[in-house]
């Protein structure tokens, strides 16, 4: 199953309060082109992998792309320009708790 860290799903809140304005409304991870990812503004559907933090729906991602990524995690790291989300193969810990 794929990890989503808690400091990814801190800045997933971060990024939903500053840039969604209306509260019915998630971040949906979608593939933006081979091995690229973005993150729109999307009401949940049936099916869909929902990531919540302090009970807000911070994160949808829909069942065939949820499927493609069990083997990873979403991580948050520092970069030059903020926190950055990243996503990363599981740690050997993280299999072993999945």
């Amino acid at each position: 199953m794929l990890v989503v860290t808690e400091r990814a799903k801190e800045e997933l809140r971060a990024v939903l309060s500053d840039g969604v304005d209306e509260p019915e409304l998630s971040l949906r991870l979608v593939a933006s082109a081979p091995g690229q990812f973005g993150l729109v503004p999307d009401m949940e559907k049936e099916g869909d992998l929902v990531v919540e933090h302090e009970g807000i729906k911070v994160l949808l991602i829909d069942e065939e792309l949820s499927a493609l990524l069990e083997t990873v995690a979403i991580d948050c790291r520092e970069g030059s320009e903020g926190p950055q989300l990243v996503i990363r193969k599981k740690s050997r810990e993280q299999r072993n708790n999945a």
